[in-house]
């Protein structure tokens, strides 16, 4: 077996229930219990995964924000993104723990086989087992599709929808001001709760645009209200 699982297509409902799933379980506990602005590093310690700060060189393939060492259980991240906002920070740190979560073969991780080699398939060249998991965008391939698995599970991880629908209470999405209040009281950057914010369907950003629009299922609401 690998530590890499083989590839698999997750629907949007099937990351969002793990992350969600994750989420129950820390809120089960004393010292893990989520709370916002959120720390993805709590995950971590949830799961029993180290995180560090350390340089990362760029490969050939360039800049590494961060990786994953699976036998040590270790996620890596790049110091030089500490210039970079702490929503980017904390996304980072959350895509890893959904490459974790989603990618990573964790009994094999854990060495119940010792000596194994990484068979990276169509991700890329076999490695070594120590050797980190670190992902490339090529378009069209499935490296894309797991990045964008990753991406989607941190962005269920940092703003579950009960506690977007609890921001939410008496401010008008569409109004830039009332979503950066949320955004600094979710520890997020703008442009990922803009983008979960359209995936609920409450906002409706034109590409190209600053003008915000109230979403389908806002007016679909307004107009049950009101009709």
């Amino acid at each position: 077996m690998s530590i890499l699982k083989p590839y698999c297509f997750y629907r949007k409902e099937s990351i969002e229930r793990r992350a969600n799933d994750i989420l129950r379980r820390m809120h089960k506990t004393t010292n893990f219990a989520p709370r916002w602005p959120f720390e993805a590093s709590l995950v971590a310690d949830f799961l029993d995964l180290g995180v560090v700060w350390d340089e990362i060189p760029p490969d050939e393939g360039g800049a590494i924000a961060a990786r994953i060492l699976p036998t040590e259980r270790l996620i890596e991240l790049n110091e030089k993104i500490l210039d970079k906002p702490q929503g980017f920070q904390e996304s980072t740190l959350s895509h890893e723990i959904g490459h974790w979560v989603l990618h990573i073969n964790q009994d094999e991780a854990d060495g119940v086989v010792k000596q194994l080699e990484l068979d990276l398939g169509d991700y890329g060249t076999p490695n070594q087992s120590e050797q980190p998991f670190v992902c490339r965008g090529a378009s069209g391939s499935k490296i894309d599709s797991i990045e964008w698995q990753a991406q989607y599970f941190a962005g269920c991880l940092l703003m579950p929808k009960s506690i977007l629908e609890e921001k939410r209470q008496g401010k008008d999405l569409t109004k830039w001001s009332n979503l950066y209040k949320i955004k600094d009281e979710l520890g997020v950057s703008i442009s990922n709760l803009t983008y979960r914010l359209q995936e609920f369907g409450w906002i409706y950003i034109p590409k190209g645009s600053r003008t915000i629009h109230r979403g389908s299922e806002e007016v679909q609401g307004q107009t049950q209200l009101f009709g």
